[in-house]
């Protein structure tokens, strides 16, 4: 059945509050993009919770194009216009309706995501797919509802990092693993024992059946109340800039005296002010950048 799809153009703010409010009205999705995109004016802009005046909090975008998607147009005439009354927005940011037509959105989904090669022996390859070179290691992972499909530029920073540290036999924690990608990656690299600890139960599940699919076994993955509170070897954490910062009493805790620890999800503009955060139990540096996203990595020197 076709699908129902309105945009508006509004403030930053305003599409925060009109997205909250159609979704809790019963709108399918929405989605939220800079309405400049296309022209010189366009930004880049990285987000996550928090204040607006906040050091870490990104620049917003000068104009946002909010789309939401409905069952039908009956149900986008019943919810658009209490929402915007709601949040007091005129209708004249409505920019447009569109008809979406019904497809097989999971074979549209999977056709985004290929095997993606992190070094020369090591790739990420979807579960609905063959690996382009048998002969790698080649780390079998659906995402399910979990972050992680390995296509994010900082899923790539972490394990290339792990690729070039790991040495075999090293106990490994992944906090915030997800799709348990990381954890998954530092056991086929040769680490002895690994821990993969996420606060999204279904992120826990996930990661337990993709360490099954690659045929690992031992791996311990848990909510954060289940872990064994042992010290690694290394801890590695692709969360975001303002929990990293929160966590970095637990974290570092997490690292054995001389262990190493690497920190993503994070911007590099903001890598200064989180490994300022970390000192002086961990020395850390921006070993890497990619797109704009960066990764801090060092040993736990007390």
């Amino acid at each position: 059945m076709p699908l129902t799809a309105v945009t508006f153009e509004l403030t930053p703010a305003q599409a925060d509050l009109l997205g909250d409010a159609l979704l809790e009205g019963g709108a399918l999705a929405v989605d939220v993009g800079d309405a400049l995109a296309g022209t010189p004016e366009e930004q880049a802009v990285f987000d996550e919770p928090g204040e607006w005046d906040e050091p870490l909090r990104p620049i917003r975008w000068q104009r946002a194009r909010l789309a939401a998607l409905f069952e039908d147009a009956a149900q986008a005439d019943l919810l658009v216009a209490p929402a915007l009354a709601e949040c007091g927005i005129d209708t004249s940011s409505i920019s447009g309706t569109r008809t979406v037509e019904d497809a097989d959105w999971v074979a549209l989904t999977q056709r985004e995501f290929e095997p993606i090669r992190i070094t020369d022996r090591l790739w990420i390859v979807p579960t609905w797919h063959q690996p382009p070179d048998p002969t790698a290691i080649n780390l079998v992972i659906d995402p399910g509802r979990a972050f992680g499909s390995g296509s994010h530029p900082t899923t790539r920073l972490c394990l290339e990092w792990l690729a070039a540290t790991l040495c075999g036999g090293e106990s490994v924690l992944d906090y915030g693993c997800g799709s348990g990608v990381l954890a998954i990656g530092a056991a086929r690299l040769g680490a002895s024992r690994v821990v993969g600890i996420d606060i999204d139960p279904e992120a826990v599940d996930t990661a337990a059946v993709n360490a099954q699919a690659n045929g690992i076994e031992g791996a311990t993955f848990c909510l954060p109340d289940g872990a064994d509170g042992m010290p690694c070897d290394v801890v590695v954490a692709n969360i975001l800039a303002r929990p990293l910062m929160a966590l970095a009493p637990l974290l570092t805790a997490q690292v054995r005296p001389g262990g190493l620890i690497a920190l993503a999800g994070l911007l590099d503009s903001q890598a200064e002010q989180i490994a300022a955060v970390y000192a002086p139990d961990c020395e850390l540096k921006t070993v890497r950048t990619l797109d704009g996203w960066a990764l801090l990595a060092g040993m736990r020197v007390r």
